[in-house]
């Protein structure tokens, strides 16, 4: 729980919250922008390389189902420092891997990576749920804005430093450095939390994290975010990669691909919160599962760039809502946050991250443009499972 916030309080809180997503978003597409310079250093096939990728998501999954008895314990704030200390300096051990074309030093890299990267995203998952009740409206959608306006940021790097032929390692180096900076400094100004090693005077024994696995509501709030955050992982993994096997394209062409799914999902997700308010949870959820649909159907069967940059648009703007609509749903009561926020975040990363990496494999085969395709059926259930994101009424 935490302790009651003033006004500036709140204001600093959401401030740096909105950071450590933007910081969070910048890390993740410096490597995914990139991925066609992994496999051309290493040497090493799409199935391969969804290998390396489901590394970082053995990495999460490890850390993801317990994120939240480690908020719990030490707050949001300690958790970001641990967790993104752990990235950066798996980062610096990915990048030494690249330079020594070591594959084994790669994947155990990326492993430590989803470790670091899992505890990160529940605790500002967990953070920004908070900010958000006590602001009394919505604004989750704002702070993943931030994690696309991040990968929007390290998208257009990495294109630009894939063209000027600047190494993969050293522009992991700088990433490094500054994820260690932001993630040290930044939580100072979250809000302030009373740890949960025991119940307050007056108060019931707070609920073991294991209860939340067995809430049938949370439960199907993690399925329909399972539907779309695969929508998402598989575009922020493998929109570049699919550019440039399936269409031709350069791999700096392949990263401004994945920049324009990456501001359509910006640009919808700093909006749409006022869509949430109006029309709420459910018809915004159903309408972007839709979009999510159609944009990825333009964007594999498009005959040249431009009508496949405009696919790859509207499936950002598809992809956007979900996941930050499944991290409010699951907040709806505070004495159960932390806990539940932590079950729809474990099932929603068992499709962000290791769904990609199946996608990789099943590229060999397809082509990984094609394989894409495979995305629709999830996309489908997302969209008639959505009533279960319906606000929750607390007394």
């Amino acid at each position: 729980m935490t302790k009651t916030a003033t006004g500036p309080q709140l204001k600093a809180a959401a401030a740096a919250t909105f950071l450590i997503f933007g910081i969070n978003g910048l890390v993740f597409a410096s490597w995914a922008a990139r991925i066609p310079a992994v496999t051309d250093t290493l040497q090493i096939t799409s199935g391969q390389m969804g290998t390396l990728l489901l590394c970082v998501a053995v990495g999460s999954l490890i850390a993801l189902p317990t994120a939240g008895h480690v908020v719990g314990r030490i707050g949001t704030a300690n958790t970001i420092r641990a967790a993104g200390l752990l990235a950066a300096a798996a980062g610096v051990g990915i990048a030494l891997s690249l330079a020594a074309e070591s594959i084994p030093g790669t994947a155990i890299s990326l492993f430590f990576f989803g470790i670091g990267i899992g505890l990160w995203d529940v605790s500002q998952n967990i953070e920004g749920a908070d900010v958000e009740h006590k602001l009394g409206r919505t604004i989750m959608p704002q702070f993943h804005a931030a994690f696309s306006g991040g990968a929007f940021v390290g998208a257009l790097i990495g294109a630009g430093l894939s063209r000027l032929g600047v190494g993969l390692p050293a522009h992991l180096l700088v990433i490094a450095a500054v994820v260690a900076a932001a993630a040290l400094w930044a939580p100072r100004y979250f809000l302030t939390h009373v740890p949960a090693a025991a119940p307050l005077a007056g108060e019931a024994t707070p609920p073991r994290a294991g209860r939340a696995w067995r809430d049938g509501r949370t439960l199907l709030i993690g399925v329909v975010v399972l539907g779309a955050t695969l929508t998402e992982g598989a575009g922020n993994d493998w929109i570049a990669k699919a550019a440039v096997d399936g269409l031709g394209a350069t791999e700096s062409t392949g990263a401004l691909l994945f920049a324009a799914f990456v501001l359509a999902m910006t640009a919808m997700r700093f909006f749409g919160g006022r869509a949430i308010d109006a029309y709420g949870r459910v018809a915004v959820l159903r309408a972007s599962m839709a979009a999510a649909a159609l944009g990825l159907g333009l964007f594999v069967l498009a005959g040249d760039i431009w009508l496949a940059t405009a696919g790859a648009a509207l499936w950002g703007v598809g992809a956007a809502l979900a996941f930050p609509v499944g991290m409010s749903a699951a907040a709806d009561d505070p004495k159960h946050a932390a806990a539940r926020v932590s079950v729809v975040s474990t099932v929603g990363y068992i499709a962000f991250l290791a769904g990609p990496p199946l996608l990789g494999y099943l590229g060999d085969v397809t082509g990984i443009r094609m394989a894409l395709l495979a995305i629709a059926v999830p996309i489908l259930g997302a969209l008639l499972l959505a009533g279960a994101a319906k606000t929750l009424r607390t007394s």
